[in-house]
């Protein structure tokens, strides 16, 4: 049941039965090393990707990897009640001396596969129809997680420049080296 709370969508890919068989193995492969099972199952998506069951599925791998961000996100510290800076920042401050801090539990998963379509099937009641196009369109997918001050977890799928400024920006870079890295988008 934890690791169902962590990984709805694959639980809900593979079928009750198939991810119960999926737990235990995973259970006794990877058992937990904490008290709290719900901090269990981080290595889920690896132990995915490395089942030979599981190769006709290499979605499952990324899919579970977007769970889990999701999971992490909900566990994430609270936002702090600290005001940000002022924008003026923007127009007197060189963009090479600021930094854009993101919310704790943001995550980016980038992937050959429509992650973000297939979660938001299962989580937000969109149309399965699209999982069916964006797999026939071979359309790759990068997921933006994050936990508003209200405690609610995003899933918004970015295009190539948000993914590499948003990238940049987790990575601690500088914005003029985030904006650098988006391109002229």
């Amino acid at each position: 049941r934890a690791l169902g709370g962590a990984y709805p969508t694959i639980a809900a890919l593979v079928g009750a039965e198939s991810f119960a068989a999926l737990a235990r193995h995973f259970w006794h492969t990877h058992p937990p090393l904490r008290g709290d099972v719900g901090e269990w199952g981080g290595a889920l998506p690896e132990f995915i990707a490395a089942s030979a069951q599981l190769a006709d599925e290499p979605y499952l791998a990324d899919s579970a990897r977007l769970d889990w961000a999701v999971h992490a996100a909900t566990r994430a510290a609270d936002v702090s009640d600290a005001w940000p800076p002022s924008l003026d920042a923007l127009s007197n401050t060189d963009p090479a001396q600021l930094h854009v801090q993101l919310a704790a539990g943001a995550a980016i998963i980038s992937s050959r596969w429509p992650i973000v379509t297939i979660w938001r099937a299962h989580h937000a009641g969109e149309d399965f129809a699209g999982v069916r196009a964006a797999f026939d369109a071979s359309r790759e997918e990068t997921a933006l997680v994050w936990r508003d001050a209200r405690f609610a977890v995003h899933v918004e799928a970015l295009d190539a420049a948000e993914a590499r400024f948003s990238a940049a920006l987790l990575g601690d870079h500088s914005l003029a080296t985030a904006l650098d890295a988006a391109g002229d988008a």
